[in-house]
Formats: structure tokens, C-alpha cells, sequence
């Protein structure tokens, strides 16, 4: 007789009540430790888990991913003390455009800006304000092999839309990501590349379902520690679209969320999704796949990078914004806990 039909014979011999024990047993089990897959990402994660991510569990990647360093490939590919700091922008859209965006831009890199250009024109600016270099691109190619990453400490994803990568990209930006490479994704990276399960690790485990209107609302901090926080108020007010996500983001650090009582026309997106309630995230950090990756759905309107006082919380979004962006390559400390 084989071990499986020994196996078979034995099960068939225990009583029905033994069974039912046996089956609760594993049931109990089995949500017990999904439960504690839940909570593994990290101290204190279960409560900065979104309405949502604690109830159905988070997505697994197959990768090491969530607020430990351990996450992390230090593996010598940058030497900022030679080469010093320089990021990668990246705003190709494929699909919707924000007006922010300005003009599609031309071929190769660095190309000319138009005065609409405005994010790319701010992040240029803070660059050079801050001590670090932002090249800027909406040419695929660009991203087409890790040799091209590699110059750069980190990669801002700034609301591209839709496929905006294609296969040699996405290689080139995995293959960087596991090299110890920094991501920055901002508003609208939320709306590409949908079909890439790897991709949607990278945001956290996250991904756009839908948006509200436009309206004004209070961002609350949820981290006084994290570089991108650090100084921050716990309360400002603020001007977005407020995204709703599915699903909502898992195993990461929320550094912000935004207070939905305080949004007059409420959170409810365009197609249907009732809002996050009392953790709805806005901004979020985790290691992921070797790297660092440092989120925010924030960033809608051109005069969120505005100077003159026009826009109620503007000057907050772009220290948000700076503090993000540094620690994702390596600058500042990186997702520290609160």
C-alpha cells in the first residue's frame, strides 16, 4: 500500500466528531496566522493599516517588502560622496494628463521646459535650491536599461498615467529597485501601470480605484518622526482630489492621512467607493524588493507649487514632497517610525 493510500485509510478511520475538532482546529489556525501576516509588517502596523487592509489581508508580492531595513540591498551601487545626489524625473503619460504636467515633452533627456511645465519646473528648482541634481524625461527609452537608473540615487514618478513603461523599462526599473534604487511616487503614479502586479507592490500594495471632487480638506501627520514629516504641523489644510484605493496600501509606514470629516463634499469616489474612514492615508514609506519607496497621492494642482501664500498649504506639501524624496535616496533617514 503507498504512504498516500495509508494517508486516505487513516483519515477515513477517525470519528466525525475527531474531524469536525480537527477541521475547526485548522480553521482557527489558519485565520490566526492570517492575521498575523496581516500584522507582520512591521512595529505597530496593524494600526496604520487602511480600513480594509486589516480585514481581507494584504497582497504578497513575492518579495521582501514593509518598514524593516532588512528589506534592503546595500550593495555598494551608489557613492553619493563622489558622484553626489541626482534623481530621475519621470512624467510620461499614456493615458489622462494633469494639467500640472504642461505640455508632453520632447525626446531624449532634459528637454525644453515650457512656463506650464509646472512640476517639472518645481522639482528642477527644489533640486537646485537643495543641493542635488533633477534630470527630467518623458522618454521611455531613458528608463530602458539599470545602467541608466544607476545614475541616479532615486526615480520620482510624477503623475504618469496608464502603460507608460515598456518591457525593457520595466526590466530596467526592477533590476534597479533590487540594487538598493529610491522610488518616489506621486499622485497620479498611482494610475499606471495597472496590470503589473510587481509595479503595485512598489506603491505599496496599492493602487487608484477612484477620486471625489476636488475640495479642502485637513491632512493630518501621523509620524513626527520621518524625514519627510519632521517639522510638519499635525494639522494642514490642504487642496486635492483625495484618492480613494483599491486596494489600500498594506505592510507600509502611513506617514499622513487626510481627516475625511473635514471634506465637505465627503470622501465617496465618482465610482462609488465610500472613502477609507477614520485611515485614509495620503503618504507612506516601505522597503520593497531591495529598496526604498516613499508614496504620497497628494500633488493634483499646479498651485500646490505655489509660492505666494495663494494655495493654504502649499508651502507643507513641498517640504512633504523634499523630505520624501531625499530619504528615498538615501539623503535623509529613510521611513522612520514615529
Amino acid at each position: 500500500m503507498t504512504s498516500r493510500a495509508r494517508a486516505a485509510r487513516t483519515a477515513m478511520s477517525v470519528p466525525a466528531a475527531v474531524g469536525a475538532t480537527l477541521l475547526v482546529a485548522l480553521a482557527a489556525f489558519f485565520g490566526l496566522q492570517q492575521q498575523e501576516d496581516v500584522r507582520g509588517g512591521g512595529a505597530s502596523a496593524g494600526a496604520q493599516h487602511p480600513q480594509g487592509a486589516r480585514e481581507l489581508g494584504s497582497p504578497d508580492y513575492g518579495v521582501c517588502r514593509g518598514t524593516s531595513a532588512k528589506c534592503y540591498h546595500d550593495w555598494g551601487n551608489f557613492s553619493p560622496a563622489t558622484d553626489g545626489y541626482r534623481v530621475l524625473l519621470y512624467t510620461r503619460t499614456a493615458g489622462p494628463r494633469h494639467a500640472n504636467l504642461g505640455p508632453a515633452l520632447g525626446a531624449g533627456l532634459n528637454p525644453a521646459l515650457a512656463d506650464t511645465n509646472v512640476v517639472q519646473n518645481a522639482l528642477v528648482t527644489m533640486g537646485r535650491e537643495h543641493g542635488f541634481t533633477v534630470d527630467w524625461t518623458e522618454d521611455v527609452t531613458q528608463l530602458s536599461t539599470p545602467a541608466r537608473l544607476f545614475r541616479y540615487n532615486a526615480v520620482v514618478f510624477y503623475s504618469t498615467s496608464r502603460d507608460a513603461l515598456d518591457d525593457a523599462a520595466q526590466t530596467s526599473l526592477r533590476q534597479y529597485i533590487r540594487g538598493g534604487g529610491g522610488f518616489a511616487g506621486i499622485h497620479n503614479a498611482f494610475g499606471t501601470e495597472y496590470n503589473w502586479p510587481w509595479y503595485e507592490g512598489l506603491l505599496g500594495g496599492a493602487n487608484f480605484y477612484d477620486h471625489g471632487p476636488g475640495q479642502r480638506g485637513t491632512v493630518v501627520v501621523q509620524n513626527r518622526r520621518d524625514s519627510s514629516t519632521a517639522g510638519l504641523p499635525d494639522r494642514w489644510d490642504f487642496t486635492d482630489e483625495w484618492y480613494n484605493l483599491v486596494p489600500a496600501p498594506s505592510r507600509v509606514r502611513v506617514l499622513a492621512t487626510v481627516d475625511e470629516s473635514t471634506l465637505a463634499e465627503g470622501a465617496t469616489g465618482n465610482q462609488g467607493h465610500p472613502g477609507h474612514g477614520r485611515g485614509h492615508p495620503v503618504a507612506w514609506c516601505q522597503y520593497y524588493d531591495g529598496g526604498r519607496a516613499w508614496l504620497t497621492t497628494l500633488g493634483h494642482d499646479a498651485g500646490a507649487f505655489s509660492t505666494d501664500g495663494s494655495f493654504p498649504g502649499a508651502e507643507h506639501f513641498r517640504k512633504l514632497v523634499l523630505g520624501g524624496i531625499e530619504s528615498a535616496m538615501g539623503r535623509e533617514p529613510f521611513c522612520r517610525a514615529g
